[in-house]
Protein backbone atom coordinates (compact mmCIF):
# COMPACT_ATOMS: atom_id res chain seq x y z
CA UNK A 1 0.00 0.00 0.00
CA UNK A 2 2.96 2.27 0.96
CA UNK A 3 4.39 1.53 -2.60
CA UNK A 4 1.30 2.37 -4.37
CA UNK A 5 0.63 5.69 -2.41
CA UNK A 6 4.16 6.67 -3.24
CA UNK A 7 4.06 6.09 -6.90
CA UNK A 8 0.92 7.95 -6.87
CA UNK A 9 2.27 10.90 -4.71
CA UNK A 10 5.02 10.81 -7.86
CA UNK A 11 2.43 10.68 -10.73
CA UNK A 12 0.88 14.01 -9.02
CA UNK A 13 4.30 15.71 -8.53
CA UNK A 14 4.83 14.83 -12.38
CA UNK A 15 1.45 16.22 -13.64
CA UNK A 16 1.92 18.96 -11.61
CA UNK A 17 5.13 20.08 -12.93
CA UNK A 18 4.11 19.60 -16.65
CA UNK A 19 1.35 21.39 -16.17
CA UNK A 20 3.21 24.77 -14.96
CA UNK A 21 3.64 27.40 -18.21
CA UNK A 22 7.76 27.32 -19.32
CA UNK A 23 9.44 30.11 -21.38
CA UNK A 24 11.87 27.41 -22.79
CA UNK A 25 12.47 27.75 -26.65
CA UNK A 26 12.03 23.67 -26.28
CA UNK A 27 8.38 24.22 -25.80
CA UNK A 28 7.87 26.39 -28.15
CA UNK A 29 9.46 24.07 -30.85
CA UNK A 30 7.68 21.12 -29.43
CA UNK A 31 4.49 23.20 -30.14
CA UNK A 32 5.09 22.52 -33.77
CA UNK A 33 6.05 18.68 -33.63
CA UNK A 34 2.65 17.91 -35.52
CA UNK A 35 3.60 20.38 -38.19
CA UNK A 36 6.57 19.88 -41.16
CA UNK A 37 9.00 22.82 -42.25
CA UNK A 38 11.10 22.73 -45.11
CA UNK A 39 14.66 23.42 -44.19
CA UNK A 40 16.99 25.47 -46.27
CA UNK A 41 19.79 23.86 -46.92
CA UNK A 42 21.66 26.33 -49.41
CA UNK A 43 20.58 29.44 -51.30
CA UNK A 44 22.20 28.34 -54.47
CA UNK A 45 21.41 31.70 -56.79
CA UNK A 46 19.40 34.64 -56.25
CA UNK A 47 19.72 36.40 -59.35
CA UNK A 48 17.58 36.62 -62.45
CA UNK A 49 19.08 37.54 -65.81
CA UNK A 50 16.68 39.18 -67.70
CA UNK A 51 18.10 38.67 -70.99
CA UNK A 52 18.25 34.55 -70.11
CA UNK A 53 15.00 32.88 -69.77
CA UNK A 54 16.70 30.11 -68.42
CA UNK A 55 18.29 31.95 -65.45
CA UNK A 56 17.81 30.03 -62.47
CA UNK A 57 16.67 30.60 -58.73
CA UNK A 58 17.91 27.81 -57.16
CA UNK A 59 17.72 26.78 -53.17
CA UNK A 60 18.64 23.02 -51.68
CA UNK A 61 15.69 22.23 -49.05
CA UNK A 62 15.16 19.68 -47.00
CA UNK A 63 11.64 18.75 -45.69
CA UNK A 64 10.46 17.11 -41.89
CA UNK A 65 7.38 16.09 -40.77
CA UNK A 66 6.05 14.37 -37.96
CA UNK A 67 6.43 10.88 -39.73
CA UNK A 68 10.16 11.95 -40.76
CA UNK A 69 9.43 12.83 -44.77
CA UNK A 70 6.50 10.17 -44.85
CA UNK A 71 3.69 12.49 -45.14
CA UNK A 72 5.35 14.53 -47.84
CA UNK A 73 3.32 14.91 -51.26
CA UNK A 74 4.62 17.85 -53.00
CA UNK A 75 5.92 20.89 -52.83
CA UNK A 76 4.12 24.46 -54.65
CA UNK A 77 6.77 27.22 -56.22
CA UNK A 78 5.00 30.41 -56.49
CA UNK A 79 6.21 34.10 -57.50
CA UNK A 80 5.30 37.49 -56.66
CA UNK A 81 7.05 40.65 -58.27
CA UNK A 82 7.84 43.29 -56.27
CA UNK A 83 7.67 46.70 -58.25
CA UNK A 84 10.87 48.65 -57.37
CA UNK A 85 10.45 51.24 -60.67
CA UNK A 86 10.81 54.45 -59.14
CA UNK A 87 8.77 56.28 -62.35
CA UNK A 88 5.98 54.04 -62.43
CA UNK A 89 3.66 51.31 -60.29
CA UNK A 90 3.50 48.15 -62.12
CA UNK A 91 0.05 46.77 -60.96
CA UNK A 92 0.31 43.98 -58.21
CA UNK A 93 0.46 40.36 -59.20
CA UNK A 94 -0.15 38.52 -56.21
CA UNK A 95 1.10 35.45 -56.21
CA UNK A 96 1.05 32.70 -58.61
CA UNK A 97 1.80 29.36 -59.26
CA UNK A 98 5.26 28.49 -61.22
CA UNK A 99 5.56 24.64 -61.19
CA UNK A 100 4.89 21.72 -58.71
CA UNK A 101 7.93 19.50 -57.40
CA UNK A 102 6.27 15.52 -56.38
CA UNK A 103 7.24 13.90 -53.49
CA UNK A 104 9.02 11.19 -56.31
CA UNK A 105 11.53 14.28 -57.03
CA UNK A 106 13.06 14.46 -53.76
CA UNK A 107 16.23 12.17 -52.76
CA UNK A 108 17.19 10.96 -49.23
CA UNK A 109 19.58 13.58 -47.74
CA UNK A 110 22.54 12.35 -45.21
CA UNK A 111 20.24 13.08 -42.00
CA UNK A 112 17.97 10.61 -43.39
CA UNK A 113 15.13 13.51 -44.69
CA UNK A 114 13.86 14.00 -48.50
CA UNK A 115 15.88 16.53 -49.66
CA UNK A 116 15.85 18.15 -53.14
CA UNK A 117 16.88 21.58 -55.19
CA UNK A 118 14.24 23.89 -56.41
CA UNK A 119 15.10 25.31 -59.51
CA UNK A 120 13.18 27.92 -60.70
CA UNK A 121 13.52 29.75 -64.72
CA UNK A 122 13.17 33.17 -65.24
CA UNK A 123 11.13 32.48 -68.04
CA UNK A 124 8.78 30.30 -66.43
CA UNK A 125 8.42 32.95 -63.56
CA UNK A 126 7.81 35.80 -66.08
CA UNK A 127 5.42 33.13 -67.79
CA UNK A 128 3.35 32.71 -64.93
CA UNK A 129 3.27 36.19 -64.33
CA UNK A 130 1.41 37.04 -68.12
CA UNK A 131 3.41 40.37 -67.63
CA UNK A 132 6.11 41.66 -70.41
CA UNK A 133 9.83 43.40 -69.31
CA UNK A 134 8.34 46.87 -69.39
CA UNK A 135 8.45 49.22 -66.65
CA UNK A 136 5.26 50.62 -67.51
CA UNK A 137 3.05 47.58 -67.22
CA UNK A 138 5.45 44.80 -66.20
CA UNK A 139 8.71 44.05 -64.46
CA UNK A 140 12.27 45.63 -65.06
CA UNK A 141 15.90 44.96 -64.12
CA UNK A 142 16.02 46.05 -60.41
CA UNK A 143 13.09 44.70 -59.39
CA UNK A 144 12.49 41.29 -56.68
CA UNK A 145 10.99 38.33 -57.94
CA UNK A 146 9.36 36.93 -54.71
CA UNK A 147 9.66 33.16 -54.45
CA UNK A 148 7.37 31.20 -51.97
CA UNK A 149 7.05 27.98 -51.47
CA UNK A 150 4.17 25.86 -50.09
CA UNK A 151 4.78 22.13 -49.10
CA UNK A 152 1.76 19.85 -49.10
CA UNK A 153 0.95 16.61 -47.04
CA UNK A 154 -1.02 13.34 -47.84
CA UNK A 155 -3.14 14.35 -45.30
CA UNK A 156 -4.36 17.78 -46.78
CA UNK A 157 -2.33 19.97 -44.48
CA UNK A 158 -0.54 22.72 -46.47
CA UNK A 159 2.09 24.86 -44.30
CA UNK A 160 3.93 28.13 -45.93
CA UNK A 161 5.40 31.35 -44.89
CA UNK A 162 1.93 32.59 -43.84
CA UNK A 163 1.49 29.72 -41.42
CA UNK A 164 5.45 29.71 -40.67
CA UNK A 165 6.28 31.92 -36.96
CA UNK A 166 9.56 33.03 -36.22
CA UNK A 167 10.55 29.85 -33.84
CA UNK A 168 11.06 28.14 -37.34
CA UNK A 169 12.30 30.68 -39.89
CA UNK A 170 15.49 30.87 -38.21
CA UNK A 171 18.00 29.31 -36.57
CA UNK A 172 18.31 25.56 -36.43
CA UNK A 173 15.03 25.21 -38.55
CA UNK A 174 15.78 28.12 -41.38
CA UNK A 175 12.24 27.55 -42.88
CA UNK A 176 11.34 30.94 -44.17
CA UNK A 177 9.30 29.33 -47.29
CA UNK A 178 10.15 32.29 -48.72
CA UNK A 179 12.65 33.77 -50.59
CA UNK A 180 13.81 37.05 -52.83
CA UNK A 181 15.75 37.07 -56.22
CA UNK A 182 16.86 40.07 -58.03
CA UNK A 183 16.28 40.66 -61.61
CA UNK A 184 19.07 41.78 -63.56
CA UNK A 185 20.28 41.66 -66.90
CA UNK A 186 23.08 41.46 -69.42
CA UNK A 187 25.10 44.56 -69.73
CA UNK A 188 25.20 46.97 -72.94
CA UNK A 189 28.93 46.21 -73.67
CA UNK A 190 31.26 48.85 -74.46
CA UNK A 191 33.15 51.90 -72.37
CA UNK A 192 31.37 53.20 -69.56
CA UNK A 193 32.42 57.03 -68.72
CA UNK A 194 33.07 57.73 -64.93
CA UNK A 195 32.39 61.32 -64.02
CA UNK A 196 33.76 61.51 -60.56
CA UNK A 197 33.69 64.33 -58.17
CA UNK A 198 34.59 66.06 -54.75
CA UNK A 199 33.28 69.12 -53.08
CA UNK A 200 36.29 69.35 -50.51
CA UNK A 201 38.80 69.09 -53.98
CA UNK A 202 40.62 66.53 -51.81
CA UNK A 203 39.73 63.75 -54.30
CA UNK A 204 38.54 60.27 -52.76
CA UNK A 205 40.18 59.11 -49.67
CA UNK A 206 40.14 55.09 -48.96
CA UNK A 207 40.77 54.78 -45.38
CA UNK A 208 42.57 51.49 -43.93
CA UNK A 209 39.97 49.52 -41.73
CA UNK A 210 37.31 51.97 -42.12
CA UNK A 211 34.45 51.88 -44.79
CA UNK A 212 35.92 53.54 -47.28
CA UNK A 213 36.82 50.77 -48.93
CA UNK A 214 38.84 50.97 -52.23
CA UNK A 215 36.58 52.93 -54.31
CA UNK A 216 34.25 51.85 -56.68
CA UNK A 217 33.59 48.42 -57.61
CA UNK A 218 32.66 46.70 -61.07
CA UNK A 219 32.21 43.42 -60.94
CA UNK A 220 32.17 41.38 -64.22
CA UNK A 221 31.37 37.75 -63.91
CA UNK A 222 33.39 37.32 -61.19
CA UNK A 223 36.30 39.34 -62.49
CA UNK A 224 36.40 42.98 -60.15
CA UNK A 225 37.48 46.50 -61.81
CA UNK A 226 38.43 49.31 -59.34
CA UNK A 227 37.75 53.31 -59.79
CA UNK A 228 38.69 55.76 -57.45
CA UNK A 229 40.03 59.88 -57.48
CA UNK A 230 42.92 59.69 -56.30
CA UNK A 231 43.55 61.71 -53.42
CA UNK A 232 46.30 63.26 -51.41
CA UNK A 233 45.15 61.60 -48.29
CA UNK A 234 44.14 57.75 -49.50
CA UNK A 235 46.35 54.94 -50.97
CA UNK A 236 45.43 52.51 -53.55
CA UNK A 237 45.93 48.78 -54.32
CA UNK A 238 44.84 49.79 -57.81
CA UNK A 239 45.72 52.33 -60.93
CA UNK A 240 43.49 55.22 -59.75
CA UNK A 241 42.71 58.40 -61.87
CA UNK A 242 44.20 61.38 -61.06
CA UNK A 243 42.93 64.57 -61.01
CA UNK A 244 44.68 68.26 -61.12
CA UNK A 245 41.93 69.75 -59.09
CA UNK A 246 40.91 67.32 -56.64
CA UNK A 247 37.21 68.20 -57.35
CA UNK A 248 36.96 66.60 -60.23
CA UNK A 249 38.25 63.53 -62.56
CA UNK A 250 36.97 61.29 -65.68
CA UNK A 251 37.76 57.24 -66.35
CA UNK A 252 36.07 54.56 -68.61
CA UNK A 253 35.54 51.04 -67.79
CA UNK A 254 34.66 49.04 -70.77
CA UNK A 255 32.10 45.99 -69.94
CA UNK A 256 33.45 43.05 -72.68
CA UNK A 257 31.18 41.84 -75.36
CA UNK A 258 29.21 38.67 -73.91
CA UNK A 259 29.63 39.94 -69.91
CA UNK A 260 26.34 37.92 -68.44
CA UNK A 261 26.48 40.74 -65.45
CA UNK A 262 28.22 43.26 -63.91
CA UNK A 263 27.51 44.25 -60.41
CA UNK A 264 28.27 48.12 -59.70
CA UNK A 265 29.25 48.65 -56.11
CA UNK A 266 30.35 52.06 -54.04
CA UNK A 267 31.14 50.96 -50.05
CA UNK A 268 30.92 54.61 -49.04
CA UNK A 269 33.49 57.15 -47.52
CA UNK A 270 33.14 60.84 -46.30
CA UNK A 271 29.77 60.15 -47.97
CA UNK A 272 29.08 64.17 -48.05
CA UNK A 273 31.74 65.36 -50.52
CA UNK A 274 31.48 62.18 -53.36
CA UNK A 275 29.62 62.10 -56.16
CA UNK A 276 29.44 60.22 -59.05
CA UNK A 277 27.90 60.11 -62.42
CA UNK A 278 28.05 56.76 -65.18
CA UNK A 279 27.39 57.34 -68.57
CA UNK A 280 26.50 53.91 -70.77
CA UNK A 281 27.77 53.56 -74.23
CA UNK A 282 24.84 54.71 -75.49
CA UNK A 283 25.18 58.19 -74.01
CA UNK A 284 22.35 57.31 -71.43
CA UNK A 285 23.19 58.33 -67.95
CA UNK A 286 22.63 54.88 -65.98
CA UNK A 287 23.59 56.48 -62.47
CA UNK A 288 23.96 59.89 -61.30
CA UNK A 289 24.06 61.06 -58.10
CA UNK A 290 23.28 64.02 -56.43
CA UNK A 291 26.23 66.99 -55.62
CA UNK A 292 27.44 66.39 -52.36
CA UNK A 293 25.04 62.96 -51.73
CA UNK A 294 25.38 59.95 -50.70
CA UNK A 295 26.33 56.85 -52.48
CA UNK A 296 26.83 53.48 -50.99
CA UNK A 297 26.21 49.95 -51.50
CA UNK A 298 25.13 48.58 -54.87
CA UNK A 299 24.12 51.05 -57.68
CA UNK A 300 21.45 50.52 -59.58
CA UNK A 301 22.62 50.27 -62.83
CA UNK A 302 21.22 48.69 -65.60
CA UNK A 303 21.14 49.07 -69.12
CA UNK A 304 20.83 45.50 -70.66
CA UNK A 305 22.21 44.17 -74.22
CA UNK A 306 20.03 44.73 -76.84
Amino acid sequence: MKNIFKILCCSLLVVSFSCQESDNTIDDVLAYETGAILRTISVDSQLLNASDANSLFSVTIEEQDEEDGALLQEVRVLVELRDLTTEFTTPATGEVLVQTIPASEFSTGPVGLPRTQVNMAFGDAAAALGIPLDPETGYNPGDIFIIKLELVLTDGRVFGASSAAGIITGGYFSSPFQYNALLTCSPMSGDYTINMFDVYGDGWQTTSGGDGGEGLTIDMDGVITSVAMCSQWGSYDFECTPTNDGFEATAYVTIPEGTESAIWNFPGDYYGEISVQIIAPNGVIAYESETGGTITGLLPIAVCQQ
